[in-house]
C-alpha cells in the first residue's frame, strides 16, 4: 500500500439503517449503509497548504489531466485561454511527491508534459515546466476521448503509487470514434484509475460526461461559464489530494437462499453498482466504491430472502470494507462491519412501517429517474409525458428537501404547485439551464438526522 504515515490512514466505520420486520411471508430486506472515513487527511488540507506533506509522508499519487485541444475549443477564444489557466491552477494544486502528467486530447492524444511516456514529480520547478507547456496548447483537431484516457492509463501506469486520478475537460461531442471504442477504452481503465470528466459550454453530450465518470467512479458537472473552470479544477485537485485509500469494495456476503436484488451508491449522488459486482468466495461478492478520504457515502442494498414462520430470524447479510491487494488475490481487510437482519412478525404496525432513511433514498433514486426520463421525452417532443414526469420531480425534490434539484428543475418547468408535483413546460429553455439539471440529476440530499 502507500508509504505514508499510520496516522494518516483513516478509520472505517459501517452503520446499516433498517427496519428488519417482516410480514409472514414477506421476502425482500432493505438497508442503508453509511461508509464513514474518519481521521485521515481532511480532503482539502492538503491544498490550503499545498507542500503539507513532505515529499513522500502524503499517500503516494500520481494524476493525469487531459484538456480538450479539438478545434471547437477556439469557439469563442477565450475558452482555450479558460481551460489553460483552470489546468495551471490544477497543477498549483498539486502536492509536492506527486506524480503528475498533461495530456492534450484532439482526435489523438498526445502528451504536452513532461513528454517521454513518464510522469514528472511536482515540486516549484516541474509546476512551472508545466505552465509554461500549457502555454503553447493550440485547438485544431477533432474529439476521440477514449484515446486520451488509454493514454492516461498507460502513464498512470508507469508509477507505483497508491492513488490514480485523472481529470478530464471535453467541450465537444466524440465524434472521431465510434460509442463502442470509447466503451472498450472505458471498459479497460475501470478499476484502474478514478476520473472526474467536466463539459465546458454547452456543445458536449451530457450522457457521455457522465458515462466518463460514472465509469471510473469519479464526479462528472458542467461548467456552462469557461470562465468558471479554474475554481472548478482547485476544487477537484483539492478533492483528489485528500484521498487516503484506492480502491475500496463494498464486500456483502448472503447465506444460503437468499439473493441480491440490487447495491447503489445513494449519496452525495446515485450510483448503480449491482452489475459491477466480482465474485469473492462462496456467496460473497465485491463492489467497488472508489478512493477514499475523509468523508461518507450512503449504500442501499436490497436482498430477497427465503420465506420464513411468524416468530423466525435470519441474517440476511453481512457487509465488510476490504482492500483488494492486487498481487495473490488477497485482501485487507479495513476492520468495519455491518449486519443486515430479518425478522418475521404478525405485528402489522412493525412490518409495514418503512424505516426513513430507506424511503428517502427510494425517492432521491426516483428524483433522479423521472429527471432523465423526462428530459429524454422534452427531446422527443412528448410533452405530456416530459410534463408528468418533471411534475413528479419537482413532488419528489420538495419533499426530500432536495433545493438545488427544485431549483435547477425551476429553470425547465413553472411549478404550479410542487406538493401535487403541478407543472408546466417552460416554453423556451437555456441549454445550459438543461444541461446542468441533467448533469446533476444525480445528486442527492442526506436525510435530515
Amino acid at each position: 500500500m502507500a508509504n505514508f504515515s499510520k496516522s494518516n490512514v483513516p478509520q472505517f466505520s459501517v452503520d446499516v439503517y433498517q427496519n428488519e420486520y417482516l410480514p409472514e411471508g414477506g421476502r425482500e430486506v432493505n438497508a442503508i449503509v453509511t461508509v464513514t472515513a474518519t481521521g485521515g487527511g481532511t480532503i482539502g488540507s492538503a491544498v490550503a497548504a499545498p507542500h503539507l506533506y513532505p515529499p513522500g509522508q502524503g499517500p503516494s499519487a500520481a494524476v493525469v489531466l487531459m484538456v480538450d485541444c479539438s478545434g471547437s475549443m477556439d469557439y469563442p477564444p477565450t475558452k482555450m485561454r479558460n481551460a489553460r489557466d483552470a489546468t495551471a491552477a490544477a497543477i498549483d494544486a498539486l502536492r509536492d511527491g506527486v506524480n503528475f502528467a498533461v495530456v492534450g486530447g484532439t482526435h489523438v492524444a498526445k502528451e504536452v508534459y513532461p513528454g517521454g511516456g513518464g510522469l514528472a514529480v511536482a515540486d516549484a520547478a516541474t509546476r512551472e515546466q508545466a505552465k509554461q507547456a500549457l502555454r503553447k496548447l493550440s485547438a485544431g483537431g477533432g474529439t476521440a476521448i477514449g484515446t486520451w484516457l488509454r493514454l492516461a492509463d498507460r502513464l498512470l501506469a508507469s508509477a507505483d503509487v497508491a492513488i490514480r486520478h485523472g481529470i478530464l475537460l471535453t467541450d465537444g461531442r466524440n465524434e472521431h470514434e465510434s460509442a463502442e471504442d470509447l466503451k472498450a477504452a472505458l471498459d479497460a481503465c475501470a478499476g484502474r484509475f478514478t476520473c472526474d470528466a467536466r463539459g465546458v459550454g454547452t456543445d458536449w453530450e451530457v450522457k457521455e460526461v457522465t458515462a466518463i465518470a460514472s465509469a471510473l467512479l469519479g464526479t462528472a458537472d458542467i461548467v456552462a461559464d469557461p470562465a468558471g473552470l479554474a475554481a472548478d479544477f482547485t476544487r477537484m485537485m483539492e478533492t483528489a489530494m485528500g484521498k487516503e485509500v484506492a480502491d475500496v469494495s463494498l464486500r456483502l456476503w448472503t447465506p444460503v437462499g437468499t439473493t441480491v436484488r440490487f447495491v447503489k451508491q445513494v449519496a452525495p449522488t446515485v450510483e448503480e453498482l449491482t452489475d459491477r459486482r466480482t465474485e469473492a468466495g462462496p456467496r460473497a461478492g465485491d463492489y467497488p466504491l472508489g478512493s477514499w478520504g475523509d468523508e461518507s457515502r450512503d449504500y442501499h442494498v436490497c436482498v430477497e430472502v427465503p420465506p420464513a414462520n411468524i416468530g423466525q430470524e435470519m441474517l440476511a447479510a453481512r457487509l465488510s470494507l476490504v482492500i483488494p491487494q492486487s498481487s495473490d488475490g488477497s485482501v485487507r481487510n479495513l476492520g468495519a462491519q455491518g449486519l443486515v437482519r430479518a425478522v418475521w412478525t404478525d405485528d402489522m404496525a412493525a412490518s409495514t412501517s418503512i424505516n426513513p432513511q430507506v424511503a428517502h433514498y427510494t425517492g432521491q433514486a426516483e428524483l433522479a429517474e423521472v429527471i432523465q426520463q423526462g428530459l429524454d421525452l422534452r427531446k422527443e417532443g412528448d410533452i405530456d409525458g416530459a410534463t408528468a414526469k418533471l411534475g413528479r420531480a419537482v413532488q419528489l425534490a420538495s419533499a426530500s428537501g432536495n433545493a438545488d434539484t427544485a431549483k435547477l428543475l425551476s429553470k425547465v418547468v413553472d411549478v404550479v404547485d410542487a406538493a401535487t408535483g403541478t407543472v408546466r413546460l417552460k416554453a423556451k429553455v437555456e441549454e445550459a439551464d438543461e444541461m446542468t439539471l441533467e448533469t446533476r440529476s444525480t445528486k442527492t440530499v442526506r436525510v435530515k438526522k
